[in-house]
């Protein structure tokens, strides 16, 4: 470690310890069924938005809490699996998961590892050093990590406590808490959709672009990419970039987008005050980001166009698909095209029923569908399927008392959009959308222990001066 980087890791500290007020512990743990403390915060997931949302809960003194993540260590989250363009999107200089702590920044952190010169001559940031420098936080701010485990099924425990069925190497263990924090990022509540004309088709002619993709054995093939957002032109490029003969990409609508929605909404005002916006507003804005979706950037769309064998098709969306042989046939407005393989980049969509982890309480979530019916011409199928989140980013029921321990799992991820704007999914919110959350979990930790609270202000009776007793004045002097 340079000695630069070392001296950064002692102002960190530095700056934690100087701002740490108030440290008083306020949580007693609670034991669980097994006679083991309770954490009072169970994590899933530790990409950024899990490892963010840990530090706040720490700087809150709450500390018995714990971030599980399926993958291994550095692979959490987007960056070095399916995330495949060389690029962040967001601007260099929009701060994460410091919280506002100007050392635990990604500047200080480059700024540290390769010079103030570097950094004022960077552009964006590598997708590849933002994965090291999570790792980097992870390890300064000390969050307790567990990686390899996975969280297939979350129920009710007894004294309201929430158990969570957890499935590791070492095999199948429950852990109970008193909150669970659903911090799965892009997955969250859904699945990778493909679309309907495509799914009868081996998965080794098709595929969605968040799973693994073998981008060395498309040399010499021809390549479709169905849709025409970011990941979609990530993924058509890096076909090009391996070799590809040729890479069509569709795109059903008439006009390609070119508008990143995400960047305006980009302000204080928005990302802290979209969720006390009234049904109406929610839905007007979401509904009208969401049907943009995310568009692309001129480096994301110049890797592409370079390449003399890549062609696109605005108008043109899959009709039907059939395999012929080893290829595979696609009908388009646009005419019929033949495609070695098909890679899709077509989104998520909500599908409880599919999340192992919520079997127990799929088909009593409250969507949006259930709270709010929109006029007419902004009705949306998908975006009714989203959750309808408490304000403390927790589920609510469908059906009032079936499930009640629901509350207590708050929903951190790219469910929550429809409710609170870009928030689990998004650097450019963590700093808004973070503080609100640990701000609902606290809040409903506090609560549950009103009682105890009191009982322990009653009998607080620590001095905080020592009083001499007065002695009666003698002989009536004065």
């Amino acid at each position: 470690m340079n000695e630069v980087l070392s001296a950064l890791e002692a102002r960190v500290r530095a700056d934690l310890a100087r701002t740490a007020h108030p440290g008083a512990a306020w949580l007693a743990p609670k034991p669980g069924p097994d006679g083991k403390p309770a954490l009072d915060v169970l994590i899933v997931g530790a990409g950024q938005s899990g490892l963010a949302t840990a530090f706040g809960l720490m700087r809150s003194q709450v500390t018995n809490i714990l971030v599980l993540d399926k993958s291994d260590e550095g692979r959490e989250g987007p960056w070095l699996t399916y995330a495949r363009m060389h690029t962040l999107r967001s601007p260099k200089e929009f701060t994460g998961p410091d919280l506002d702590i100007p050392s635990l920044t990604y500047q200080s952190w480059h700024e540290a590892r390769f010079g103030e010169d570097d950094w004022r001559n960077l552009d964006l940031i590598s997708r590849e050093l933002w994965a090291e420098y999570l790792l980097w936080f992870r390890r300064i701010v000390g969050l307790p990590v567990r990686n390899g485990c996975e969280v297939v099924e979350i129920g009710p425990a007894a004294d309201g406590l929430l158990a969570a069925k957890v499935h590791s190497a070492a095999g199948i263990e429950i852990v109970h808490a008193r909150k669970i924090v659903l911090a799965t990022g892009q997955e969250g509540m859904g699945d990778w959709t493909i679309p309907e004309p495509l799914r009868h088709l081996l998965s080794s002619l098709c595929v969605h672009t968040a799973q693994p993709i073998d981008f060395a054995s498309l040399r010499g093939k021809n390549v479709a990419v169905v849709g025409a957002g970011a990941s979609a032109f990530d993924n058509a490029a890096t076909a090009l970039e391996a070799g590809a003969a040729e890479v069509h990409l569709f795109c059903r609508r008439g006009e390609i987008q070119v508008i990143q929605p995400y960047r305006w909404l980009t302000f204080r005002g928005f990302l802290r005050h979209f969720c006390d916006l009234d049904d109406a507003w929610r839905w007007r804005f979401m509904r009208a980001v969401l049907e943009m979706r995310e568009g692309f950037p001129q480096a994301t769309y110049d890797r592409c166009a370079r390449h003399a064998n890549f062609h696109r098709h605005d108008g043109a969306p899959i009709e039907a698909a059939r395999e012929t042989g080893l290829d595979v046939e696609l009908r388009t407005p646009k005419g019929v095209f033949s495609a070695d393989f098909v890679i899709c980049g077509t989104g998520i969509d909500m599908n409880f029923a599919g999340r192992r982890e919520l079997q127990n309480c799929a088909g009593n979530i409250a969507v949006w569908a259930d709270r709010y019916q929109p006029p007419a011409a902004e009705r949306s199928p998908r975006l009714g399927r989203f959750p309808y989140l408490a304000d403390d980013y927790a589920l609510m029921e469908r059906v009032a008392g079936a499930t009640p321990w629901i509350s207590d799992i708050h929903v951190f991820a790219i469910a929550s959009t429809m409710s609170f704007g870009p928030s689990g999914s998004s650097i450019n919110a963590m700093t808004t959308a973070v503080p609100k959350l640990v701000h609902g979990l606290t809040r409903g930790l506090f609560r549950a222990d009103i009682e105890t609270h009191w009982a322990s202000f009653r009998a607080y009776d620590v001095p905080q001066a020592v009083v001499e007793r007065q002695t009666p004045a003698i002989g009536g002097e004065q």
